[in-house]
């Protein structure tokens, strides 16, 4: 049984910044990447950055030069840093776990933190 548990999200004004976290626990073997997406009402759910294992990051448009995605191997956690906070910013953030055991793929999903960013 593999457990993503997130904390970090809650209330900033726009410019401000928040630190996500998320720690997965379990089976887990041969991480692919770890990474975070985000649900905003209405809309669907978009990757906002991810980490492979070998360290290659991958960030959305909108968030590059504000956000930082970065992976603790030894905990087997990942962190967002969010710095210049938009009112678009607002949304659920949802950590992401992708490994692979005994060539199959495996994917997983937190439960998710709210992110509200006033203007």
């Amino acid at each position: 049984q593999v457990q993503l548990v997130e904390s970090g999200g809650g209330l900033v004004q726009a410019g401000g910044s928040l630190r996500l976290s998320c720690a997965a626990s379990g089976s887990i073997r041969s991480i692919n990447a770890m990474g975070w997406y985000r649900q905003a009402l209405g809309k669907q759910r978009e990757l906002v950055a991810d980490i492979s294992s070998t360290g290659i990051t991958n960030y959305a448009d909108s968030v590059k030069a504000r956000f930082t995605v970065s992976r603790d191997s030894a905990k087997t956690a990942v962190y967002l840093q969010m710095n210049s906070l938009k009112p678009e910013d607002t949304a659920v953030y949802y950590c992401n776990l992708r490994f692979t055991s005994r060539g199959t793929k495996y994917d997983y999903w937190g439960q998710g933190t709210q992110v509200t960013v006033s203007s």
